[in-house]
């Protein structure tokens, strides 16, 4: 299986939909790798220093913080991001994330006068909410731009929040812990009724 259809595949993990809905006719590779695959983020990432894995788990948690439900690194989110990163970046949107996490790393220190992860809640906000208002006019910010392949130009911030979000909900405690989860619904139901504080259902968890 290539690039292309693993990322179709976590298209249909992440949405929740069917292939069909989003227009994907899945190969049988595809088919095999939805039905069968185990946990990818049960694999060990090799790809950051121990510093950069630092960062990118404070980073991950401003997007995803803790509350009453797991956050982003209660889900496993900063080893997923890096696998993803190793395994199935190309040399142009890895180079654009080893940039954002070089910046992190270097230009953090210098203006805050200490890392990015030892900074308060609100500063590692604000400096995530400063770098995605310098990117806010690139066409990954288009509304509902969310039925494509992932932009391979997109700023880091943007690979940042995708992937933080994407290795959420497919991670068994967002899935089971936040997301609605029923492994045997047995029948779709288009009309179900939600109340205001329902959550979406689960698609497939990586258990």
């Amino acid at each position: 299986m290539n690039r292309r259809e693993f990322l179709q595949c976590a298209a249909v993990m992440v949405s929740g939909m069917t292939a069909s809905q989003l227009g994907l006719a899945l190969s049988d590779a595809q088919r095999a790798h939805l039905a069968t695959a185990p946990n990818y983020n049960a694999g060990k990432a090799s790809y950051l220093s121990a510093a950069q894995r630092r960062i990118l788990a404070a980073a991950c948690e401003t997007i995803i913080p803790r509350s009453d439900t797991p956050g982003a690194i209660d889900a496993g989110v900063p080893n997923f991001i890096e696998l993803m990163v190793s395994d199935w970046f190309n040399a142009t949107e890895r180079a654009i994330f080893d940039v954002g996490m070089i910046d992190l790393e270097t230009r953090i220190p210098q203006q805050y006068g200490m890392a990015f992860d030892q900074l308060t809640a609100p500063a590692q906000r604000d400096i995530l909410e400063a770098l995605e208002s310098a990117a806010s006019d690139h066409p990954w910010y288009e509304f509902g731009n969310v039925q494509r392949d992932f932009i391979s130009d997109a700023p880091f911030i943007c690979q940042l929040k995708e992937l933080t979000i994407w290795g959420f909900f497919t991670s068994e405690r967002g899935a089971k812990e936040v997301l609605r989860y029923n492994p045997m619904p047995m029948q779709f139901d288009g009309h179900l009724p939600l109340s205001p504080n329902d959550s979406t259902w689960a698609g497939v968890v990586e258990s």
